[in-house]
């Protein structure tokens, strides 16, 4: 077997799985490597020496003089773009992805992050912060939605944007956001899913079971438990 050359170092969050779905729909070889978060390795000096922000996911490609890449769109380009492959190069339909996913990098992303902190992790309930999160996201994912009734994927075909906007709207419920109503983006989330490599990529570098169900309440509560201690770090 040809050895992998990508070690990809992450954990299971939606930016880590941005990288591994990537990854695995690009058929790359890699070897993943987890950082346990909880216990602060990504703010080891090891760590630090691959991404100086002490966050995950990041990727070092042995094949390129050990060149690291870190920031989990910066990683999704450069894959892309190593294997010709989620990201066209005409300036016009490059442009497209790119926007889209500046859109989940500088949206969604940051958005439904925030409302995971409020409505998950904080040990107070601000819920005027929690509304403006909510809000927000759920804001987002009506722009996408009235963006994807008249388009099969965000930008002209199937590409990292798609992956990257996936890999944070599928968490909804762990935000508490309501897709309610919005069915051209349950119907784009639903082909996403089944998209090779998304299954795999969500299970990097381990799988956190049906977390994100309605029923697993107790479990819900125990990871954001654990998930706290992550707040000032």
């Amino acid at each position: 077997m040809r050895e992998a050359m990508i070690d990809l170092y992450t954990a299971p969050t939606p930016n880590g799985h941005k990288a591994s779905c990537t990854l695995e729909a690009l058929g790359i070889e890699y070897n993943a490597h987890t950082v346990n978060l909880l216990e602060n390795e990504q703010k080891k000096p090891e760590f630090l020496a691959i991404n100086p922000n002490g966050r995950i996911p990041a990727i070092v490609d042995r094949a390129f003089d050990n060149f690291a890449v870190f920031e989990s769109g910066a990683i999704m380009i450069y894959l892309a773009e190593q294997a010709g492959q989620l990201l066209p190069t005409e300036t016009k339909a490059r442009s497209r992805v790119m926007q889209w996913l500046m859109f989940q990098m500088g949206g969604t992303g940051p958005m439904m992050g925030q409302a995971n902190v409020f409505f998950r992790y904080f040990p107070e309930k601000i819920q005027p912060a929690i509304d403006r999160y909510q809000n927000e996201c759920r804001r987002l994912f009506e722009v996408m939605n009235n963006h994807l009734s008249d388009n099969e994927w965000l930008a002209d075909d199937y590409s990292i944007a798609d992956i990257a906007n996936w890999c944070w709207a599928r968490t909804y419920k762990w935000s508490g956001v309501s897709v309610d109503g919005l069915d051209h983006l349950n119907r784009w989330m639903g082909t996403m899913a089944e998209q090779p490599g998304m299954a795999k990529g969500i299970e990097v570098p381990f799988s956190l079971g049906n977390l994100l169900d309605d029923d697993k309440e107790d479990d819900k509560e125990e990871f954001a438990k654990n998930a706290q201690t992550l707040l000032q770090k």
